[in-house]
């Protein structure tokens, strides 16, 4: 899994899987999620970010593996 956010753009994206994006959807304003040709979600990709989640810190995120 890979993140990146790019602060001037306000935008966060999550890559879950290497596999080749076919198709993205908006599922909600500022909220895309990417798939692959077996159409498993493999990113996430969250414009203006401060806006879907006040006060989000790229340093305090915290990833738990079960």
């Amino acid at each position: 899994m890979k993140v990146r956010f790019d602060e001037d753009a306000d935008a966060l994206y999550i890559r879950l899987s290497d596999s080749r994006i076919i198709e993205s959807e908006e599922v909600q304003p500022g909220i895309i999620l990417d798939f692959d040709d077996e159409s498993h979600v493999v990113g996430i990709e969250i414009l203006r970010v401060s806006q879907h989640i006040p006060g989000f810190n790229l340093k305090q995120l915290q990833v738990d593996v079960a």
